[in-house]
């Protein structure tokens, strides 16, 4: 009777903050890992003239396109190509980010370099500076992996710097330096460590910058080539039938990678909860 009791009681009890935190990321994680791991199964999509244009139904629930190809297909294999970008974007912006600011630790020098570095990216218009890196790297995913990787960087830097300036103020750096501790040992050993948790929160909130960057150059024709299936050449693709009433072509690829970007923010919004010391016991 008495363990009844309290499992009944325990099922009448709000879960606390950390446990609701935690199932949140799951949930949103097992979605874009299920999205990433079908688009690899999804061969080439057959065509069907004889079914083109079709509108959502339960034999094609996205509806199906100019050239009978499955939507719900096309943009699965969409979402997971800009899954792949982002992510080997992301780690392109967190590697320059991190090596900004370590090399911010150094001295007042490096520190004032470092910002007027982030200050010059910062105002140049992101969207101009991704076409012309993608383009200087010969366009195609490689030009957008690059044209996004080396400009989402400057949030994160700017972070790190930020951090960095408040912790080269403690004791124990003052200490090393005296007992005669390189720069880079400092750097590595004292420094990286404390800032290992914005590095992880701005890692995760990078990825949906840049996928809907990757989207927006490709949409514009300067991204991955029409022959990729890509959210940003479906999107283009679908802007000549959208007169015609073909709705179906741009709203459910575009609501999929908007439901993807706003699964990436609340990981990364729950993530920092569970490391920020404030909130983490809640």
């Amino acid at each position: 009777m008495i363990n009844g009791g309290n499992e009944k009681q325990w099922f009448l009890y709000p879960a606390n903050l950390r446990t609701k935190t935690i199932m949140i990321i799951i949930v949103s994680a097992v979605i874009i890992v299920s999205v990433l791991i079908s688009s690899y199964f999804i061969g080439d999509i057959p065509t069907n003239f004889i079914s083109s244009n079709q509108m959502p139904s339960l034999e094609h629930i996205f509806g199906t396109d100019w050239m009978g190809r499955d939507m719900f297909q096309r943009t699965v294999a969409g979402l997971g190509l800009s899954l792949i970008v982002g992510f080997i974007a992301s780690i392109v912006s967190t590697v320059i980010s991190i090596i900004l600011g370590l090399f911010s630790s150094f001295n007042r020098f490096s520190d004032e370099l470092v910002a007027g570095i982030i200050d010059l990216f910062g105002s140049i218009p992101h969207i101009l500076l991704i076409i012309l890196i993608s383009i200087m790297f010969g366009g195609g995913v490689m030009g957008v992996v690059m044209g996004v990787g080396l400009t989402h960087w400057t949030p994160l830097a700017r972070v790190l710097r930020s951090e960095v300036k408040e912790i080269r103020t403690k004791d124990y750096i003052v200490l090393s330096e005296r007992l005669g501790k390189s720069k880079i040992w400092i750097a590595l050993k004292h420094i990286l460590p404390l800032v290992i948790s914005q590095i992880i929160v701005g890692v995760i909130l990078m990825f949906p910058h840049a996928i809907m960057h990757e989207a927006a150059i490709t949409f514009l024709g300067f991204g991955l080539p029409p022959h990729e299936p890509a959210i940003g050449v479906i999107l283009s693709e679908s802007m000549n039938y959208l007169s015609s009433g073909y709705w179906w072509l741009a709203f459910y690829p575009g609501m999929s990678l908007l439901l993807i970007v706003l699964l990436f923010d609340l990981i990364g919004e729950n993530v920092e909860k569970l490391l920020n010391p404030e909130t983490a016991q809640e």
